[in-house]
C-alpha cells in the first residue's frame, strides 16, 4: 500500500496536535520514549481516526505492547 502524502502545513499541524496529546499522557505515565507514543497516534490520525480514537490507540499500544503503565 503506498504511503499517503500530505502537505507540510498539514503535517506540521498534526505534529503539534500529537505533541499536545502526548503531553497529557506523559504527565501520568511511566518514563518512555516519546516516539513510541507518537507513532501509533500519528498512524491512527492519518488513517481517519478522531483525536480521541488516536489517543486510545496510542495508549493501548503503550500498555499492551510496551507495558508502560500509569504512575
Amino acid at each position: 500500500m503506498p504511503a499517503r502524502t500530505m502537505d507540510v502545513a498539514t503535517l506540521a499541524e498534526l505534529l503539534r496536535e500529537t505533541e499536545e496529546r502526548h503531553g497529557q499522557y506523559e504527565k501520568t505515565h511511566a518514563e518512555h520514549h516519546w516516539w513510541d507514543w507518537y507513532a501509533p497516534y500519528l498512524n491512527a490520525r492519518q488513517n481517519g481516526s478522531s483525536p480521541a480514537e488516536a489517543v486510545a490507540a496510542a495508549n493501548r499500544y503503550m500498555e499492551e505492547v510496551l507495558h508502560v503503565r500509569p504512575r
